[in-house]
């Protein structure tokens, strides 16, 4: 039986490389996959664009409405069967749609990796992150670091450079001044309490 991954991690821990290079693994072997990524991630449009500077289109933008279900099977009747399913951002998708990759891997026997934030800027769970925390086979945390050397956990978010704590859940990276670095808790604690 085929499983639901669950990579998790702090901005900057590295996920969308990782999800690029797996996705390379697959296809350098012969293996069909497809990339998903939640249409309200606007930045990179239909690619991802990791850090480093690798950006790939990915094959399927998914809005809030749309069946993942409906996806993967559309996509085997038109292109035949899947190897691996990967998804960017997997905390913008709806719970439904995290469930649909559940049962995807478990009915359809394909391997789904996804790759997200578990948290949002003020330490609150994405509701598809927290659904995925509790039906993924296998959950990994990705590490990176704070500036003061300590593991960060949290995306702090800046606008015009300063840290600001209220606000819509979503707001992308790099749009409209907005910018986020991954803190450890006592730095996010101090940055909160100025």
């Amino acid at each position: 039986m085929a499983k639901l991954y669950f990579k998790y991690g702090a901005m900057n821990s590295g996920k969308s490389t990782l999800l690029l290079q797996s996705a390379h693994n697959y296809e350098e072997r012969g293996m069909r996959t497809i990339i998903l990524k939640p249409m309200v991630d606007t930045k990179g449009d239909d690619k991802i664009v990791s850090r480093l500077g690798v950006t790939r289109k990915v094959d399927y933008l998914v809005k809030a409405e749309d069946s993942i279900d409906t996806i993967v099977d559309k996509d085997i009747t038109a292109s035949g069967s899947l190897h691996c399913i990967f998804v960017d951002e997997c905390q913008f998708l709806t719970v439904k749609q995290a469930e649909e990759l559940f049962w995807i891997a478990v009915s359809m026997d394909i391997p789904v990796l996804c790759y997200g934030l578990r948290t949002d800027f003020l330490t609150n769970g994405f509701a598809a992150s927290s659904r995925l925390l509790e039906l993924a086979h296998s959950i990994e945390e990705m590490k990176t670091i704070c500036r003061c050397g300590k593991k960060a956990m949290f995306n702090a978010r800046k606008i015009n450079g300063q840290f600001v704590f209220e606000g819509r859940q979503v707001a992308i990276d790099n749009e409209n001044n907005v910018e986020y670095e991954s803190l450890c808790p006592v730095c996010y604690l101090r940055e909160k309490n100025k």
